[in-house]
Protein backbone atom coordinates (compact mmCIF):
# COMPACT_ATOMS: atom_id res chain seq x y z
CA UNK A 1 0.00 0.00 0.00
CA UNK A 2 0.98 3.73 -0.57
CA UNK A 3 1.74 5.95 1.79
CA UNK A 4 1.63 9.53 1.56
CA UNK A 5 2.45 12.82 3.18
CA UNK A 6 0.21 15.95 2.44
CA UNK A 7 1.32 19.61 3.75
CA UNK A 8 2.16 23.23 2.65
CA UNK A 9 5.96 23.73 1.67
CA UNK A 10 7.60 26.34 3.62
CA UNK A 11 8.44 29.59 1.60
CA UNK A 12 11.67 30.04 0.29
CA UNK A 13 14.23 32.51 2.38
CA UNK A 14 14.83 34.65 -0.45
CA UNK A 15 11.17 35.42 0.04
CA UNK A 16 9.47 37.94 2.14
CA UNK A 17 5.60 37.70 1.87
CA UNK A 18 3.39 34.64 1.85
CA UNK A 19 1.37 35.29 -1.40
CA UNK A 20 2.23 31.98 -3.60
CA UNK A 21 1.85 29.53 -0.37
CA UNK A 22 -1.64 28.61 -0.95
CA UNK A 23 -1.05 25.26 -2.49
CA UNK A 24 -0.63 21.60 -0.82
CA UNK A 25 1.45 18.93 -1.90
CA UNK A 26 0.59 15.21 -1.94
CA UNK A 27 4.30 13.47 -1.66
CA UNK A 28 4.36 9.87 -1.68
CA UNK A 29 7.09 8.75 0.89
CA UNK A 30 10.39 6.41 -0.07
CA UNK A 31 9.84 2.46 0.98
CA UNK A 32 13.64 1.05 1.04
CA UNK A 33 16.13 4.45 -0.01
CA UNK A 34 19.27 2.81 -0.99
CA UNK A 35 22.99 3.87 -1.31
CA UNK A 36 24.35 3.56 -4.16
CA UNK A 37 27.62 2.00 -3.89
CA UNK A 38 29.78 3.36 -6.60
CA UNK A 39 28.64 6.85 -6.23
CA UNK A 40 27.20 7.27 -2.78
CA UNK A 41 23.72 8.98 -3.79
CA UNK A 42 20.56 7.29 -2.36
CA UNK A 43 18.16 5.50 -4.99
CA UNK A 44 14.96 3.55 -4.48
CA UNK A 45 13.74 1.20 -7.17
CA UNK A 46 10.24 3.07 -6.12
CA UNK A 47 9.17 5.84 -8.97
CA UNK A 48 6.17 7.02 -6.95
CA UNK A 49 9.48 9.36 -4.72
CA UNK A 50 9.52 11.43 -7.84
CA UNK A 51 5.87 12.40 -7.75
CA UNK A 52 4.51 15.47 -5.89
CA UNK A 53 0.78 16.11 -6.75
CA UNK A 54 -0.06 19.67 -6.35
CA UNK A 55 -3.50 20.92 -5.11
CA UNK A 56 -5.32 24.38 -4.30
CA UNK A 57 -7.02 23.19 -1.16
CA UNK A 58 -6.42 20.38 1.23
CA UNK A 59 -9.88 19.41 0.86
CA UNK A 60 -9.16 18.68 -2.44
CA UNK A 61 -5.81 16.80 -1.78
CA UNK A 62 -7.92 14.27 0.89
CA UNK A 63 -10.04 13.50 -1.69
CA UNK A 64 -7.58 12.46 -4.00
CA UNK A 65 -5.92 9.95 -1.23
CA UNK A 66 -8.87 8.51 -0.59
CA UNK A 67 -10.28 8.22 -3.82
CA UNK A 68 -6.95 6.11 -4.97
CA UNK A 69 -6.70 4.22 -1.57
CA UNK A 70 -3.69 6.24 -0.31
CA UNK A 71 -2.66 6.38 3.11
CA UNK A 72 -1.96 9.73 4.01
CA UNK A 73 -0.94 11.84 6.61
CA UNK A 74 -1.99 15.41 7.02
CA UNK A 75 0.52 18.03 8.54
CA UNK A 76 -1.28 20.96 9.48
CA UNK A 77 0.43 24.29 8.57
CA UNK A 78 1.13 26.40 11.58
CA UNK A 79 0.18 30.05 11.74
CA UNK A 80 2.68 32.82 11.44
CA UNK A 81 2.65 35.99 14.47
CA UNK A 82 2.75 39.33 12.92
CA UNK A 83 3.84 42.02 15.10
CA UNK A 84 2.65 45.31 13.98
CA UNK A 85 5.76 47.58 14.34
CA UNK A 86 5.80 51.32 14.24
CA UNK A 87 8.79 53.10 13.06
CA UNK A 88 8.05 55.35 15.83
CA UNK A 89 8.62 52.56 18.79
CA UNK A 90 12.45 52.44 17.90
CA UNK A 91 12.28 55.96 20.05
CA UNK A 92 10.07 55.40 22.69
CA UNK A 93 11.39 53.05 24.62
Amino acid sequence: MNKAIIYIPNKSPMQSGTAKNNKWILEFITKNPTRNPLMGWESSSDTLTELKLEFSSKELAINYAKKKKIDFDLIEPKKRKTVIKSYADNFLK
